[in-house]
């Protein structure tokens, strides 16, 4: 069975036993990672601000309300 690739260098990963940057190749991909996580390459989408998006018609119009 192939080892499984690292998230950042695509280098196969050695199993836990002997690496302990696992799921990352070396301490280097490891703090890699971090760094983009810190600059906000990265992002979890908000739930909150996708729940209210949906709330709004297609068009941005207010209907049934009027003005």
């Amino acid at each position: 069975m192939p080892l499984p690739p690292c998230p950042i260098c695509q280098k196969p990963v050695p199993p836990r036993p002997e690496n302990t940057s696992q799921p990352f190749c070396s301490r280097r991909c490891r703090a890699v990672d971090l760094g983009r996580w810190l600059g906000e390459e990265y992002r979890v989408p908000d739930r909150q601000v996708d729940e209210q998006e949906d709330e709004l018609p297609p068009d941005g119009s207010n209907r049934g309300h009027d003005a």
